[in-house]
């Protein structure tokens, strides 16, 4: 329980702004329980760590005792409120996620005559800005590592290098922006957690969340425990640093899109994959040319047993350098390197290509015919030149023991045979021709006699040797100008593909603001329902749905509403894994990030003793998560847009992200058709399917059908607008009542007091959190004449009515009447401007 009105002077409240000086916290079981009228709370301040104050909460009776139920019921009911507030909001885990708790309890009649005690808490949250500086160290490290990965690639052809020198130029700027946002989010105070509307624009805090809060509601009732509903607020993710005079994210990206640097198209894995290969040829080639030079060296002992001993190691690596050079990327990053730079690849990597003889020369593939074949047989050689070998060491070991005599009249053929293996290696008219002629040199090469010349044998084998380095080095250089290719081409669809550097640095901005937001509802909702099982069996399964609702115009929040479409879509690349937390301590328990972009992982850390209750194939697993995203614009602006402008982009994004909608429940009514509540789900479907398709106006009906799916299929809900402040609050509000109305038989004579009382209290937290100016409110926007018509009155209370903006020369609703009003309108306009400054 928490009061602000003592808490300010009592003066004029239109003089003097409130000030927030703390918090007090008790138990209504003691208050309710204590003999005394009054008792005495310390006040603490927003740290926690020190008193400011002592604070006296007084106890009055507001009903008679004939409204009064049996006397037991009252204890039970606060004896329940007591401990889910001692037990679950004070565990170690939520005070971990939340902070700066605001409270309001009421009370209200249901129909059957009993009362629901309604337990609001407003909470802001540390994610704010401890998750945008982890995505930050992340995209600094992994620019960083893209720089240093591109500064080692060998020489470059001059294509190849001003491809290099964007993405090194693309990466830098980037990690500096990083690296100052970065340090200017280090320099703010450890207890910050808040960025308020006023800030949006600040470049500092262009990663941070505006007005991030969880808004949670627990109901309790006599006869049931208390029931949680979460609802995650923040203002709109998009970037108002950059403002959107050329638009927002989707629409400056498909500008870019023509103008992609990257025809060829790589994975991260493939570039993993690229840069291991070039690693291993680094080594294995070295390995190869020592043990060829070994095995000349060992064959001036002319000891056989030293000499298998080499070839054996030879072969072993030769062997496994073969293997590597049969790898398919390899063969299709060089078929899309010819198709693009063909001149520059094939005579890439150093300028050393295989010359061991005249006739491979004449037989290389021009750029322009290279085919498959072509790195077939480039690879194919060096297998055969060892063949070569191993039947020449075998020859010479067999005629180790043969006769001196005979040697002598075979002698004369080895000069023509080695010829002969040679021309084998590298002749290329087909592996049948190929063959033979290496088995007829193997089986006639001798060696001279041991007697007469102790280097008889290093002279049989110099010629193979010498071919196998040259092909070894033919291979090395085409694998590599492949491997480079695939590295440069990875980096360059990562950085320049992006589009520019400050729209990634956008994108990147909108998505840490979503990203935020997201983890912040998944961790509250996982530490809510950890002993549901067939929540966590969900998770396991299917995953868990983000349900983001905007109330967004298409008219001057086009640009935010571009921004939030490209930042909800990118969450569909995150996944959380739970994880065992090392202590209870705070920072302990929030949730990290690792992985690259486009592949984060959210590692959220549970307490021990939660940690190992979970189902064993969650411990450790990745959790998809599927986003969302339904917009309904809802205020004068969007009645301007519907009528004279366009609103096909809300239209779009309501239809997709149903589809994508439908494809979760239909995936989670096939694999948990037992969880409950999924029954109606088919119903549900096909009611906003018709929603989505009935093209009405202001159709709020689309958001309430949506958040009523959310909450069958348990998933996390989100509500946003341009500042997370006026729109936001009447849509929240009007939820909640919905809920207790639906759910908790809330009595529908009481529905529209408490709906106003819940946005009375509204707008007192937002003078006291700073979210709203002290001269009042400004409810810029809504169209009461464009209300739903189920709602009547409830839509705006009078005391949040807009009024009137003072500037405009006549009303607009008056001039909406005929288009030939508003034309004439605009003329008079013009003409008292053209006098005015005449």
């Amino acid at each position: 329980m928490q009061c602000s009105d003592f808490l300010c002077p009592s003066v004029d409240n239109s003089s003097v702004q409130r000030r927030f000086l703390g918090l007090a916290s008790c138990s209504i079981r003691d208050l309710l329980r204590s003999k005394q009228p009054h008792s005495c709370l310390s006040l603490r301040a927003m740290d926690g760590a020190s008193d400011a104050g002592e604070v006296r909460a007084s106890r009055l009776q507001m009903e008679d005792e004939r409204f009064e139920g049996p006397e037991h019921k009252c204890p039970a009911l606060c004896d329940s409120l007591h401990g889910c507030v001692h037990d679950r909001e004070n565990s170690p885990a939520m005070r971990a996620v939340l902070c700066a708790q605001v409270c309001k309890l009421y009370r209200f009649q249901t129909e059957d005559q009993r009362w629901l005690l309604v337990r609001e808490q407003l909470s802001e949250t540390p994610l704010s800005f401890s998750l945008p500086k982890r995505l930050l160290s992340i995209l600094i490290h992994e620019h960083s590592s893209r720089v240093q990965d591109v500064k080692e690639l060998s020489d470059l052809p001059l294509h190849w290098d001003g491809l290099r020198r964007d993405v090194l130029g693309h990466c830098n700027h980037l990690i500096s922006c990083y690296q100052e946002t970065l340090a200017e989010l280090h320099q703010l105070s450890a207890l910050a957690c808040f960025k308020s509307s006023s800030s949006r624009s600040d470049r500092h805090l262009q990663f941070a969340p505006t007005n991030l809060h969880s808004q949670r509601m627990e109901v309790t009732s006599p006869d049931s425990p208390g029931v949680w509903y979460e609802i995650i607020t923040f203002g709109a993710p998009a970037d108002h640093h950059q403002s959107f005079k050329h638009g927002g994210l989707k629409r400056l990206l498909s500008k870019h899109a023509p103008h992609s640097h990257s025809s060829a198209s790589f994975s991260r894995a493939e570039c993993s994959r690229a840069r291991a290969l070039l690693s291993s040829m680094a080594q294995l080639q070295p390995l190869v040319f020592g043990l060829a030079e070994e095995l000349l060296s060992v064959s001036l002992e002319q000891k056989a047993t030293s000499l298998q001993r080499v070839l054996d190691s030879l072969t072993q690596q030769t062997e496994l350098f073969i293997e590597e050079l049969q790898d398919e990327l390899v063969k299709r990053a060089l078929l899309a390197a010819h198709s693009r730079f063909p001149a520059s690849v094939h005579n890439h990597s150093n300028g050393s290509v295989c010359d061991a003889t005249a006739a491979a020369q004449e037989q290389q593939p021009s750029p322009h015919d290279y085919g498959e074949e072509e790195w077939d047989r480039t690879w194919t050689n060096v297998g055969k030149i060892l063949s070569c070998i191993i039947a020449m060491v075998k020859r010479l070991q067999e005629r180790e023991n043969r006769p001196q005599a005979l040697m002598a009249s075979e002698q004369q053929e080895a000069p023509g045979e080695t010829g002969s293996e040679q021309q084998e290696a590298h002749g290329e008219t087909g592996s049948e021709q190929q063959e033979a002629p290496g088995e007829t040199g193997s089986q006639g090469a001798v060696s001279p006699c041991f007697s007469t010349c102790a280097s008889s044998w290093q002279e049989q084998l110099l010629p193979l040797v010498v071919t196998l380095r040259d092909c070894v080095r033919e291979a090395v250089d085409q694998a590599r100008a492949a491997m480079t290719f695939v590295v440069l081409q990875a980096a360059v669809g990562l950085t320049v593909g992006q589009g520019p550097a400050h729209v990634v640095q956008r994108r990147h901005a909108v998505f840490s603001q979503a990203l935020s937001a997201v983890v912040c509802g998944f961790v509250l909702k996982l530490h809510g329902s950890l002993e549901d099982r067939d929540f966590l069996q969900q998770l396991h399964s299917v995953g868990v749905l983000a349900q983001f609702e905007s109330l967004l115009s298409t008219s001057d929040e086009l640009g935010m509403l571009e921004d939030m479409e490209v930042g909800v879509a990118d969450l569909s690349e995150v996944t959380f894994s739970i994880t065992e937390a090392k202590t209870e301590e705070a920072g302990d328990l929030l949730p990290t990030l690792s992985g690259t972009w486009g592949s984060l992982v959210v590692n959220v850390p549970v307490p021990p003793e939660d940690f190992v209750s979970l189902p064993q194939e969650l411990k450790g697993s990745l959790i998809r998560l599927h986003p969302v995203h339904f917009n309904i614009g809802i205020n004068q602006q969007q009645s301007l847009a519907e009528r004279f402008g366009d609103s096909s982009l809300q239209e779009r994004v309501n239809q997709e992200n149903y589809e994508r909608l439908k494809t979760y429940c239909t995936a989670l009514r096939h694999r948990l058709p037992a969880l409950p509540g999924i029954q109606a789900l088919p119903d549900l479907l096909l009611s906003l399917d018709r929603t989505v398709d009935s093209r009405k106006r202001k159709n709020v009906e689309v958001l309430w059908l949506a958040a009523l799916v959310c909450r069958t299929v348990n998933g996390v809900r989100l509500t946003s607008c341009k500042s997370a402040k006026d729109r936001t609050a009447m849509s929240v509000t009007l939820e909640q009542c919905v809920i207790l109305r639906e759910r908790h038989a809330l009595g529908r004579q009481h529905f529209t007091s408490a709906l106003d009382c819940m946005r009375r209290s509204r707008l007192s937290w937002g003078h006291m959190l700073g979210c709203y100016s002290p001269s009042g409110v400004a409810v810029s926007g809504f169209d009461t004449e464009e209300r739903p018509s189920d709602l009547h009155s409830l839509w705006i209370p009078q005391c949040l009515a807009p009024k009137a903006p003072r500037r405009h020369l006549y009303p607009v609703a008056f001039l909406l009447v005929t288009s030939h009003l508003l034309v004439l309108w605009l003329i008079l306009s013009l003409v008292i401007l053209l006098a005015k400054y005449q």
